[in-house]
């Protein structure tokens, strides 16, 4: 545009030469033609000049906006009292197949067989229970402090009746619920959330609400009301504690908290996680105190082998996880005795010392596309799981799993085969053990909100 400006210019300064007193020549055609020609050039400056601050003017603008855009806050769910609210989750679909009956339940949270079909029989079902809503509430800071809260809910509540229809009409379940006050670099929370011990979660398609290896296979921690303090040591350092209500399975009713747990001492963990450039690696301590006498004044078999006043929960976990290029590794063991109510010694509750772990490999093809790879195991002590009235003496189990993402949704296919052993006392006192298998075969679809 500027050289255009400078031959019209040059063509003016030309038509004014030509066009000034004393000039003494004749006015011919050519002279007439040049002169429209430099009427037109004119013309045609004052287009382009006009054009140009038009253009500037849009700019500055179409700037203005994009700013004032920035200040503008994001989109928002006001609550009742004033908060910011997020509401945040997944749906989850999954169509399976099996071959044995599973606990905690078939589908999405199946875990270890319970029971085998029939020679060559096989199921074949779905499951939505996976799917999850999360509100989080940020509040208003107060006296220097961040306020703010978490409520959780999935749909493995059980189901509704006992009737036909009654497995489509999954009943909600609340997950968490606390509140959180942030003060530099400490977070109190109060309510009910997991406990330290939960730590690494294995990948997979299907499994969700009950992870690969949980309560099965080296993979425990449960949800508790009670207080939490995480507290940043530094950049790479955080250390946790926490208080949370008692549990046990007896005696009295555990709906109403007059078990064991709830009679003898809170349970108390402490945890530190320390991280680095594509790892991380934690450290969980956990003690507890059942009152085997409960709200009563008779002891009970709490203890498993007889009936003792007091059963004390013990357990040490260490996890960890790393990346290295495309690959990544993760998994935890842990060793604990009478932590039933932690998911331990395969979901057992009695006077048992156990250990466990799982290990995970996983490898992402590219952005889209992963696969992964699980063993877990679990190995209570043979005598403490018989003397205390159970019979799981050892879990293993094996799952591979392949996902692809693409936005806000996951598609996943997983084979998850399981082998869990029972003990039985015999005449002679021995413990004769029996194994059953269970192989599950899932498809699974994601859509994250």
């Amino acid at each position: 545009m500027d050289s255009r400006i400078k031959r019209t210019a040059t063509a003016i300064a030309v038509a004014t030469a030509l066009a000034m007193p004393g000039v003494a020549l004749a006015q011919t055609d050519a002279e007439k033609a040049l002169e429209a020609r430099v009427a037109e050039l004119e013309k045609l400056v004052q287009q382009l000049s006009a054009d140009q601050t038009k253009t500037a003017a849009e700019v500055a603008t179409t700037a203005k906006v994009a700013e004032e855009a920035k200040k503008l806050p994001e989109p928002t769910v006001k609550s009742g009292g004033g908060e910011m609210l997020t509401i945040k989750g997944f749906i989850i679909g999954s169509l399976y197949a099996q071959d044995a009956n599973f606990t905690f339940n078939n589908g999405q949270s199946a875990e270890f067989p319970s029971s085998e079909f029939a020679r060559d029989a096989w199921i074949l079902s779905g499951d939505v229970r996976n799917t999850r809503i999360t509100m989080d509430f940020k509040g208003p800071d107060v006296a220097g402090m961040k306020v703010g809260g978490t409520l959780e809910a999935d749909f493995f509540g059980g189901f509704n009746g006992t009737g036909a229809f009654s497995d489509e009409q999954p009943i909600p379940r609340l997950r968490l619920a606390y509140v959180d006050v942030v003060k530099g670099d400490t977070t109190f929370r109060v309510g009910q959330a997991w406990s330290p011990l939960f730590g690494n979660v294995p990948i997979s398609p299907t499994h969700v609400a009950f992870p690969l290896g949980y309560g099965s296979a080296g993979d425990v921690g449960w949800r508790f009301p009670g207080l939490f303090v995480y507290h940043n040591l530094s950049k790479n350092t955080k250390l946790t504690f926490a208080a949370m209500r008692g549990s046990w399975s007896s005696p009295g009713s555990t709906l109403e908290s007059q078990s064991a747990g709830e009679a003898g001492t809170p349970q108390f963990e402490a945890r530190i996680d320390y991280s680095g450039n594509g790892w991380s690696t934690y450290l969980v301590g956990h003690y507890d105190q059942k009152d085997c006498r409960g709200t009563g004044t008779t002891p009970t078999a709490c203890a498993g082998n007889g009936a003792n006043d007091k059963m004390d929960g013990t357990a040490v976990e260490v996890g960890a996880k790393f990346t290295a290029g495309v690959f990544s590794f993760q998994g935890n063991v842990y060793q604990g005795t009478a932590i039933g109510q932690q998911f331990g010694a395969i979901t057992q509750f009695g006077d048992i010392s156990s250990v466990g772990g799982w290990a995970q490999a996983s490898v992402k093809f590219n952005p889209k596309w992963s696969a992964h790879l699980f063993y877990g195991m679990e190995d209570p002590k043979d005598e403490d799981v018989v003397s205390s009235g159970n019979k799981r003496v050892k879990n293993e189990q094996l799952a591979v799993s392949t996902m692809y993402s693409t936005g806000p949704y996951v598609f996943g296919l997983e084979w998850m085969n399981t082998k869990l052993t029972n003990g039985t006392r015999a005449f002679d006192g021995s413990i004769d053990t029996s194994s059953i298998k269970g192989n599950q075969i899932s498809a699974s679809v994601w859509y994250k909100f």
